[in-house]
């Protein structure tokens, strides 16, 4: 796909987020921070919700970390509205919701599926210059782990902060990193 290390296309989406009038959000409200882009299919459905419950319960944390989240789908930020006031789970969630009826976001970040109007399912990190550095895609019905999202996350603001480093898998916060060097080929 050739998406991770590109920078983020140009646009603008009305949000919905509880508590709020609804809002306009734009690639430059972005500029110096940390975002993730969490495309799921469509409101009102089945593993939808239960991913966006788990992202939810580790908002604050990400928020600490100085991560803003946007849900997307190709709904609208009325839809986004109405499956707040109605749902139990979606209505507890914190972070904005962004209307995608026009499929420009589904489209710059090449999840839109193709005759059918929907994103698929998945998650962009974009660092404070818009560069996407994360990014999963999984099959409709494959819902994702928020604990293992950031966890990718603080291993990539480790990477941002440490020029030099890398963080070997499964890496966890305060564990070794590595240098790649010419004395380490070979040597793990």
């Amino acid at each position: 796909m050739g998406i991770i290390g590109s920078t983020i296309k140009p646009f603008k989406a009305t949000a919905f987020k509880a508590g709020e009038n609804f809002f306009d959000v734009t690639d430059a409200d972005l500029k110096g921070k940390w975002a993730i882009f969490f495309f799921y299919p469509a409101d009102f459905t089945f593993v939808c919700p239960t991913e966006l419950e788990d992202l939810n319960e580790h908002y604050n944390q990400l928020q600490k970390m100085g991560v803003e989240v946007y849900a997307v789908s190709t709904d609208t930020h009325f839809s986004h509205k109405a499956w707040h006031d109605t749902s139990e789970k979606i209505g507890k969630i914190n972070y904005a919701f962004l209307g995608d009826q026009n499929h420009v976001l589904a489209t710059n970040f090449d999840v839109l599926r193709e005759g059918v109007g929907l994103a698929d399912r998945a998650t962009f990190v974009v660092d404070p210059e818009g560069v996407i550095q994360i990014m999963e895609i999984t099959c409709e019905g494959v819902g994702r782990n928020a604990n293992e999202l950031v966890r990718k996350i603080k291993a990539a603001q480790y990477v941002a902060a440490h020029p030099g480093e890398v963080c070997p898998a499964a890496w966890e916060e305060g564990a070794e990193t590595l240098a790649p060097s010419l004395d380490l080929v070979g040597k793990i």
